[in-house]
Order: structure tokens, then C-alpha cells, then sequence
């Protein structure tokens, strides 16, 4: 079982993540998770904390000479802007943040109790395991990437179909949309919300190609892979929606205009892993009845507005119990960009479980034998 943890306060010694199950005999470079971690803190409309942070990961265990052995790997990425012990206490919840529901669960006084390990800070351990389980991933020609789709209403209608194509727009755009025309016109949005002391929000898309058919299953209810990615993105902090291929839009027409056809070729280009069985479309966003199809995976999630604002909403001090304005912290004015990094690395990092699962061994060996013994069995379908 593919697993992890992390650890870490937003302004404490450093962030930690533990990973178990990860199969032996793979090389683990750290610029290559140190990579993913410099994306998470780019982005256009990023906070001042980022020029500060210059994340970097530290492998502490699981490997010997840059290669996994099985055992447990612990990652760690030090803070530069550790001072929790010395920021004041805050006493004023701010709208919108875990600050007010903390306090009641945990008993205590001070928001900054709770509000430091609630923080997205936490995102930049598991942008670093999700860079571990794309690792994985990439040994099966299996690609997750995230990518942004809207922010504050400016919507991208462009679609990319290849994988290397979406990759190389997405990182030539400041705010991490291979769609030109959209991206000037966010970051305008983004410089207006700037002036306003406001915030945004947006969606993200997420597409995983080259996963084979039947991660996940439809035999329990918490082990379809829908509800699995959908918890993962949900559990990103500011995320508050999340959708599969027409989602929302399934609603708008008829069950023949949105089903994805069953078409049969005989494959004769050597292994597939789908056989000789096609789709001309993928409204299904490459999940039916709980298991992946062998399409392209399409997900979507929708990011709430930041709730610290640089012109704060209405609250209640919780010593005085008096009208205040709500507590304000470094921020960003939007961090749609950094979210589409963690919403990429979440959903890597389910995917790869799921892969484990089903081809699950100790060793990429052992893994790789059962994944070709699995592909061999679909041609012969």
C-alpha cells in the first residue's frame, strides 16, 4: 500500500513528509522534486512569502545511492522564515479560513494555533510526494498534469490534446494557462483584484495520460477512483469544487448525446492498453463505473477567492467579543497557479496508489512484470 504523512507548521522548523511503499530500485533525483516545488511557488499574483522561501527538498531515508530500497522515505523542506515561537497571537478569525471552527474544536485562544498548520504552506510536502509518485508513474509512460483553467470568470475554451504540447504552454505562461489569449487577460483580472485589496479564485484542469483501464474499482463504494481523486482534490485547501469530463454540464442534455461510444479495431502496433477497444469521445473524462478506461483522465477543480484580504471582511474578536476587522497575514492575491501544482501532485499521487495496487510488488521490477502481464491480457481479449 502506497502511502504518506506529513508534517509541519507554516512558520515552524521545516515541513516533513513520510512515504511508504514506494517500490525499490528507482532512481530519486532531488532537482527533479525540487523542480515541481519551484512551480508551486510560481505563479503570478504569489505573495510576498515567496520571495523569501526558496523551497528545496532534503531525501533523509528510503534511498541509498540515489535509488529506492522499500524502506520508508522521509522528505524534509526546511522553512527560512521560521519564527513561530515569536509572531504574535491572533485573535481575530478571518472569514472564509479554518481560523473560527479551529478554535472551538481545539479549545484554544489564539487563531495562530490553529491557522499554522491549516495554512497551504503544508501543500509544498505534498507537491514534493506528488513529485515522487509521477516519478513512479513516468516509468509506464503514465503523465499527470495540471494545468490552469479559469480565474475570476476569464474562462479558457482551448483544448490540447497532446501531452507535450500542454506541458510546454502551460510553462511558458506566468499564471500556468497554455491558452495565450486567456492568460492576458487573467493577469489583468489579477492586477485589478491587486488594486482593490481583494482576492481570486478559479478552476483547474488536470489530465492523466497513458492510464491503463481498471484502477480503482466498482465492488466498494470508497474504492472508486472518482471518489478517491474527488477526496484528494478536495482536500486542497481553498478547493471547494471538483468534476469529471462534462461534470456539471451532464445535466444540460440528453444520455445519448453524452456516452461515450464502444468501437472495436483490431490493434496491430503492438501492445495496447486498450486492446483493440476505441472511444471517439471522452465525456466520461476516462472514468466509468468507478474505474479509469483507458481514456484520458479528466478532472476539474474550482479554487475559492483567498480568504485573507488586504481590505479584511467583518469579525468578531474572540477574547473581547467585539466587532473587528478580521486578522490579515502575508498572502496572495491569487494563487489559482500554485493550487494547479498541488491539485497535479494529488491527483499523481492517487493515481500511482491505485497503480500499486493493482500491479502492486516490492521492486519496479516486480511491478513492471505484472503491468506487462496485465497489458498481454487485454490483447488477448
Amino acid at each position: 500500500m502506497l502511502t504518506f504523512t506529513t508534517a509541519g507548521e507554516s512558520h515552524g522548523k521545516c515541513l516533513i513528509a513520510i512515504v511508504n511503499g514506494f517500490p525499490a530500485g528507482i532512481k530519486l533525483d532531488e532537482p527533479v522534486i525540487n523542480k515541481n516545488l519551484k512551480r508551486r511557488q510560481g505563479g503570478y499574483g504569489r505573495g510576498g512569502r515567496m520571495q523569501i522561501e526558496s523551497d528545496r527538498v532534503c531525501v533523509l531515508s528510503g534511498t541509498r545511492k540515489k535509488i529506492t530500497i522499500g524502506s520508508p522515505i522521509c522528505l524534509r523542506i526546511e522553512n527560512k522564515d521560521f519564527k513561530i515561537d515569536t509572531l504574535p497571537d491572533v485573535t481575530r478569525p478571518r472569514p472564509g479560513h479554518a481560523d473560527l471552527a479551529g478554535i472551538i474544536k481545539y479549545g484554544q485562544k489564539d487563531v495562530r494555533n490553529i491557522l499554522e498548520r491549516a495554512s497551504a504552506r503544508e501543500t509544498a510536502a505534498r507537491v514534493a510526494v506528488g513529485a515522487l509518485a509521477k516519478i513512479l508513474l513516468s516509468k509506464f509512460n503514465i503523465k499527470a498534469l495540471g494545468y490552469v483553467k479559469n480565474i475570476g470568470g476569464i474562462n479558457s475554451k482551448k483544448i490540447i490534446k497532446d501531452p507535450d504540447e500542454l506541458l510546454k504552454k502551460r510553462d511558458k505562461s506566468k499564471v500556468y494557462c497554455p491558452d495565450e489569449l486567456a492568460e492576458e487577460k487573467m493577469i489583468k483580472k489579477i492586477d485589478e483584484a491587486k488594486r482593490k485589496g481583494d482576492s481570486l479564485g478559479g478552476v483547474i484542469e488536470i489530465m492523466v495520460f497513458g492510464t491503463p483501464p481498471g484502477l480503482g474499482n466498482y465492488t466498494q463504494w470508497d474504492l472508486r477512483l472518482d471518489g478517491i481523486l474527488a477526496k484528494a482534490l478536495m482536500s486542497v485547501q481553498a478547493i471547494k469544487g471538483v468534476e469529471f469530463g462534462l461534470g456539471f454540464d451532464f445535466f444540460k442534455k440528453f444520455g445519448s448525446q453524452v456516452h461515450d461510444e464502444i468501437f472495436y479495431h483490431k490493434n496491430t502496433k503492438g501492445v495496447s492498453t486498450t486492446g483493440g477497444f476505441k472511444r471517439k469521445t471522452n465525456n466520461a473524462g476516462g472514468i466509468e463505473g468507478g474505474m479509469s478506461n483507458g481514456e484520458v483522465i479528466i478532472a476539474r477543480a474550482v479554487m475559492k477567492p483567498i480568504p485573507t484580504l488586504r481590505n479584511p471582511l467583518r469579525s468578531i474578536d474572540i477574547i473581547t467579543k467585539e466587532p473587528v476587522s478580521a486578522s490579515t497575514e502575508r498572502s496572495d492575491i491569487c494563487a489559482v497557479p500554485a493550487a494547479s501544482v498541488v491539485c497535479e501532485a494529488v491527483v499523481a499521487f492517487e493515481i500511482a496508489r491505485c497503480f500499486m495496487e493493482k500491479f502492486g510488488g516490492d521492486s519496479i521490477n516486480e511491478v513492471t512484470r505484472n503491468y506487462e502481464g496485465y497489458l498481454n491480457q487485454i490483447q488477448e481479449l
